[in-house]
């Protein structure tokens, strides 16, 4: 497949200390991206990161045919390797599927950002705790106002040097349930990953971040009894021994990559995994009673979170003594030593740039 690359001329100064890093802030040299138009995407193009060009009656910027992806690129002692790339890209499809969108040859694409990786490898960094994060994204393009898909999409890829997610790194966090907003409802668009989701989501963790939470726990939209997923993650409830997750059939919530891992992970270690419908109720029950023994996040951006406390309806409950559970730090410790190659990967989830 041929690539036209057009390196930048002038390259940005790249950061010394990768403790200061933070998350999203800082964007590397070079872009990736490709034109959808008369039934056909164009040829993959790698050129100096820079600014889009649009139409002020863009399609995405009117009627919100924008989805995107998430993944991280880690440095390792044999080179650079993505974790299941391949399954972010179907994703993708699924959610430009549900929107009406352009599908993307899985393959090309694959192709495409292993050579802008291959060109930004200099970004790549090598501190524990740190990766090059890689965002595609998909937009309708097309300039008209009228409700209807888009004839013409832009689909490109950005990287760029992370740190850790949460500013407290991988230690307890804190939650609060939402009892009065929704995130999405069943046959919406929540297992899509589509920017509304994330837009609907900001005045209530905009709320609980100035109440000294880190992430909101999303109710579901019709009872507003059942758990379903927190911003940036999904949740997962160890419970008399269990780990519990919320089901997907509502088609409410995000697939995460991470959490299909995390699944089987725990069933290779013999651990039950219940999907399920899970209220509230029954987890503050757990927490009252000590059953709910531990709780964690599962996403790209921060892997594997634990949770220290969910505050509802005003009422704090701590959990494992606002510790770290002896689940959630093994569960991280081989997802992220399977990611950096520190562990054996058994399950073909790595893919060599």
């Amino acid at each position: 497949m041929a690539i036209k690359i057009t390196k930048s001329h002038t390259l940005k100064k790249k950061p010394v200390d990768e403790s200061t890093l933070g998350f999203g802030k800082i964007f590397s040299d070079h872009m990736l991206i490709m034109h959808y138009k008369d039934g056909q995407w164009g040829p993959v193009e790698i050129k100096p990161y820079g600014n889009l060009e649009l139409d002020p009656a863009c399609c995405s910027l009117h009627y919100g045919q924008l989805i995107f992806e998430g993944m991280k690129c880690y440095s390792t002692k044999e080179g650079l390797q993505l974790f299941r790339p391949r399954e972010n890209f179907k994703r993708m499809n699924r959610s430009a599927e549900r929107m009406v969108m352009a599908q993307i040859d899985i393959d090309i694409v694959m192709e495409g950002l292993k050579e802008l990786l291959r060109i930004e490898k200099d970004w790549v960094p090598t501190s524990k705790g740190t990766a090059l994060y890689i965002r595609p994204t998909m937009i309708g393009s097309e300039a008209f106002l009228g409700v209807h898909p888009s004839n013409e999409y832009i689909f490109y890829i950005i990287v760029g040097p992370v740190g850790a997610y949460y500013a407290e790194g991988f230690a307890p966090i804190k939650i609060m349930v939402e009892d009065k907003y929704v995130r999405a409802v069943a046959g919406g668009v929540g297992n899509a990953k589509t920017a509304g989701n994330y837009a609907a989501s900001m005045k209530s963790g905009l709320e609980a971040a100035k109440k000294g939470f880190s992430q909101v726990l999303w109710l579901d939209g019709k009872e507003r009894k059942y758990v379903e997923e927190v911003g940036a993650m999904n949740m997962m409830f160890v419970l008399d021994g269990k780990v519990i997750t919320a089901a997907l059939d509502e088609g409410s919530i995000l697939p995460g990559i991470t959490r299909d891992s995390v699944i089987q992970l725990l069933k290779k270690k013999g651990i039950p995994v219940e999907e399920r419908k899970l209220s509230i109720d029954e987890v503050i029950a757990g927490a009252k009673d000590g059953k709910l023994s531990e709780a964690f996040g599962t996403g790209t951006a921060a892997v594997i979170s634990p949770v220290g406390s969910i505050t509802y309806k005003d009422q704090t409950y701590e959990i494992n003594n606002n510790k770290i559970g002896k689940i959630t730090q093994e569960l991280y410790d081989e997802l992220t030593g399977i990611q950096t190659g520190d562990l054996e990967d058994t399950f073909g989830w790595v893919e060599k740039v």
